[in-house]
C-alpha cells in the first residue's frame, strides 16, 4: 500500500514540519508545535525532521549540533510521536533538500529575500556572519515542504511569511512548467497561543534568549521549571485577568496561555477560577500544571536517549522513506528543467 493511503483507500493529506537542533527545546516549542503534531498524526500522512542543514547559517559547535539532533529526535517520540505512523528523520541524511534548494535559488528574486523579517533580525544579531545561508534559507525551507508534495505546514502567525513565499516559488515554477508542485497551505495551531518570554513577556519565548530564565526547557530540571515559573513577570495591577493585546497585562495573559495549553481549559474560565486570589496562588498553580505536562515526557525521553541503537535505527529508517518521497518530486524537476536523468 502507498505510504500515503489510508486502509479505505481515501488518500490523507499530507503535513511537513521540522525543528532546529540549535538549542534545547523549550515549553513553547512542545505546546505551540510538538504537541500538535501528535494530534495531527491520527488525520494526515505526516513528515518530521531535525532540521540540521538550517542551523548552520549561524555559526555552531558540531558536536552540540549532533547531540541536539538526538535529543530533538528523542523528544519528538517520547512526546507520542509514532515512527510507525510518521516519517521521523534528519534533514541532512536526504540530500534531496539541498538539491532542490538550489533549483529553487534560481526562481527566487533577491526582492522578496530581501524582504523576510527573520533575515533582518538574525542579520542585526550576528552582523560578524552575514553569510548567503542566512539569506537565501527562506528557499531551502519552501524545497523541505515541496519536495513532499505538502498539502499543510504547521506554523504559528509569525511563521506565515515563510510559507508565502513557498507558495509564490511554487505557483512560479508551476506556471513555468505545469503542476509540479503542490501549493501548500499554513496550519495554524489550534490553541492560537504563542507562549513567551517569561521575563520580557512582549517577546516570543526562545531557546536562544541569553537569559535562562526567560524560556522553560524541556531539559530543565522539574525544582527548576518551578522556580522559573513562580519568579515570572506580572504586573503591579495584582488582578488575574486576561486582557489580550494590554501589553500591561502581558506577564499574566502569558501565564494564563500556558496554564490553558497544558490543562485544555479557557483561558477566562482559569481566570475566574482566580478571582480575588493573589499572584503567588496562581503561580504556584501554573507551576506544578507545568511541571505534570513535562513530567512523563521527561522519564520517557531520559529512557529513550539512552538507547543510541534504537535511535539510530528510527534515523536510518526515516532517511530511507523520505529519499524514496522525496525522489518522486525530484525526477519530475529534474525532467521539467532539462537535466539529463540516467
Amino acid at each position: 500500500m502507498d505510504e500515503n493511503k489510508t486502509s479505505n483507500n481515501e488518500e490523507k493529506k499530507i503535513i511537513f514540519s521540522g525543528v532546529q537542533p540549535s538549542g534545547n527545546l523549550t515549553l513553547g516549542n512542545y505546546l505551540g508545535a510538538i504537541k500538535n503534531w501528535v494530534e495531527l498524526q491520527k488525520d494526515y500522512s505526516c513528515i518530521y525532521a531535525m532540521m540540521d542543514l538550517h542551523t548552520i547559517t549561524v555559526r555552531q559547535t558540531p558536536a552540540d549540533v549532533r547531540r541536539r539532533t538526538f535529543e530533538v529526535l528523542a523528544l519528538y517520540l517520547a512526546s507520542g510521536i509514532d515512527p510507525k505512523e510518521s516519517v521521523l528523520f534528519i534533514q541532512s541524511q536526504n540530500p534531496n533538500h539541498a538539491e532542490l534548494g538550489w533549483v529553487l535559488d534560481c526562481y527566487t528574486y533577491m526582492g522578496e529575500l530581501q524582504r523576510m523579517t527573520q533575515f533582518k533580525d538574525k542579520s542585526a544579531k550576528h552582523a560578524e556572519n552575514i553569510n548567503a545561508g542566512l539569506f537565501t534559507y527562506p528557499v531551502l525551507m519552501a524545497a523541505d515542504i515541496l519536495l513532499y508534495q505538502a498539502d499543510y505546514v504547521p506554523v504559528g502567525k509569525d511563521q506565515m511569511q515563510h510559507i508565502e513565499i513557498c507558495r509564490d516559488i511554487a505557483q512560479r515554477f508551476n506556471a513555468l512548467y505545469g503542476d509540479v508542485f503542490t501549493i501548500p497551505e499554513g496550519l495554524l495551531s489550534k490553541t492560537g497561543a504563542k507562549i513567551m518570554s517569561l521575563q520580557e513577556p512582549q517577546s516570543k519565548m526562545s531557546k536562544s534568549d541569553p537569559n535562562p530564565k526567560a524560556y522553560i526547557s524541556m531539559m530543565d530540571d522539574m525544582n527548576v521549571i518551578a522556580k522559573k515559573i513562580k519568579g515570572a513577570v506580572t504586573d503591579s495591577e495584582g488582578v488575574i485577568e486576561y486582557r489580550e493585546g494590554d501589553p500591561a497585562k502581558a506577564g499574566v495573559n502569558n501565564l494564563l496561555n500556558i496554564m490553558s495549553a497544558v490543562t485544555g481549559k479557557n483561558v477566562n474560565d482559569i481566570a475566574a477560577d482566580y478571582s480575588g486570589k493573589g499572584y503567588g496562588d496562581f503561580k504556584s498553580d501554573v507551576a506544578d500544571a507545568v511541571v505534570e505536562c513535562i513530567r512523563p515526557i521527561r522519564e520517557e525521553y531520559d529512557r529513550i536517549i539512552k538507547d543510541k541503537e534504537y535511535l539510530m535505527q528510527i534515523c536510518r529508517d526515516g532517511a530511507e522513506k523520505a529519499r524514496y518521497l522525496s525522489s518522486r518530486t525530484m525526477r519530475k524537476v529534474y525532467k521539467k528543467v532539462g537535466f539529463v536523468q540516467l
